[in-house]
Formats: structure tokens, C-alpha cells, sequence
């Protein structure tokens, strides 16, 4: 594996991670919202959200190679051993974390915020807006702990993306192929590189924190 590689690789596994999470948090952040200050089957719904977050990543590339390859209903689409096939399977992974933290960030919320809003607000949209404002700190913890799954991820990609080298291989499914292989220096680079990845990930996330408080 050379340096070209090894960037092939990086860049990969950033596409992939912080596309699916930029997804998922543009949907599950409102979906949390509207579950949070909902009335109706609230509880059944968070039931069934905090459920969905413990989903194994394997079981989720299982179905999801069942429904993409040719004999399946979604064959037609193409996404099987795909980047984009990798980005559908950790969006699906991460939407139910973005939404039970935005959830749990939202009812943590003190009562007296709530309510002024609630007062306040005459339209849905503006509402939401204004307690994803309140709760902006959780909100950017709930995306970073979606990202932290992302980047880990290796069960679902390699099944749904089948570690196709130059094409699918991010840096958890090059570190399993690696240590398969009994190349254990290049498997133990890619880790470093990977924890370098996701330190340089909470350094972003720390500094635009910081802002965040300083406004």
C-alpha cells in the first residue's frame, strides 16, 4: 500500500462518514424535534428510535445486501458494492442516533424555555428553529456521536461496499483486510491514520463549540 493509497482510502471513508451524517442529522435533528414536542405516540416512537440505535451494523448491511443485490426489490437502483450503496448503509445506521439524541436534547430542555417558546412560536418551522437554537450544543454533540459511528463503522460497508480496493475500501474494512492478510505495520498505519481522522474530526467540533459559546 503506498501513500496515493492510503489517501485514496482517507478520503474515501471522510466522503462516505460525513456525507451519511450530514444526511442524517438534516433529518433526524427535525424528526427529533417534532417527536419531542409531539403529543401523539410520543413514547412509542422513542421506543422505537432508541431501539433502532442499537441496530448491529451487520444485521443493517445484511438486509440492506438482500434488498440491493440483482434478485432484490431495490437491485435496479445500482448501490450494491457502491460508495453511494456505503453512504445509504451508515445514513441508516446514524438517522436513528441523530434522532434519539435530538430527542433527549430537546425534552432535557428546561420547562420555562419550552413553554416561552411554544408562546412564541406561530408557525411549526419557526419553532423548530428556535429550540434547535436553544439545544445547538447537544445537537452538535448528537451529530459528532453519529460521526464517531460512521468513521468506526465496519460491519455494514464491507457487506453493502464488499472492500473493493481503489473503489470501496474505507479505512476499517482496509484495517480488517490487513490484519486477514497477517500484514500487521500496514494494518496498524491505518489505524493510526483512522484515530488521527477522528481526532482531527473533535478538534473542528471542539473549536466551532468554543464559537458557539463565546456568541
Amino acid at each position: 500500500m503506498d501513500a496515493a493509497e492510503l489517501l485514496l482510502i482517507t478520503g474515501l471513508t471522510l466522503r462516505v462518514s460525513l456525507t451519511a451524517v450530514a444526511l442524517s442529522s438534516a433529518l433526524g435533528i427535525p424528526v427529533g424535534i417534532l417527536i419531542a414536542t409531539g403529543q401523539r405516540r410520543r413514547k412509542a416512537l422513542t421506543l422505537a428510535v432508541n431501539t433502532a440505535m442499537g441496530t448491529p451494523p451487520v444485521l443493517l448491511g445484511l438486509v440492506l445486501y438482500l434488498l440491493l443485490s440483482r434478485q432484490g426489490p431495490l437491485g435496479f437502483l445500482g448501490l450494491l458494492f457502491t460508495p453511494e450503496g456505503m453512504i445509504l448503509s451508515q445514513f441508516l445506521l446514524t438517522l436513528p442516533i441523530t434522532t434519539g439524541l435530538t430527542i433527549s436534547a430537546i425534552e432535557s430542555l428546561p420547562r420555562e424555555t419550552r413553554e416561552l417558546i411554544e408562546s412564541l412560536a406561530t408557525r411549526p418551522t419557526f419553532k423548530m428553529l428556535l429550540l434547535a437554537n436553544e439545544a445547538k450544543l447537544q445537537l452538535l454533540a448528537a451529530s459528532l456521536t453519529a460521526l464517531a459511528r460512521a468513521v468506526s463503522e465496519v460491519g455494514s460497508v464491507i457487506i453493502v461496499g464488499g472492500n473493493i480496493r481503489y473503489y470501496t475500501r474505507v479505512l476499517t474494512t482496509a484495517i480488517v483486510y490487513y490484519t486477514n492478510a497477517g500484514e500487521f505495520e500496514a494494518a496498524l498505519w491505518l489505524g493510526a491514520v483512522l484515530a488521527l481522522v477522528y481526532l482531527s474530526l473533535n478538534a473542528v467540533v471542539l473549536a466551532v463549540r468554543a464559537a458557539v459559546i463565546r456568541e
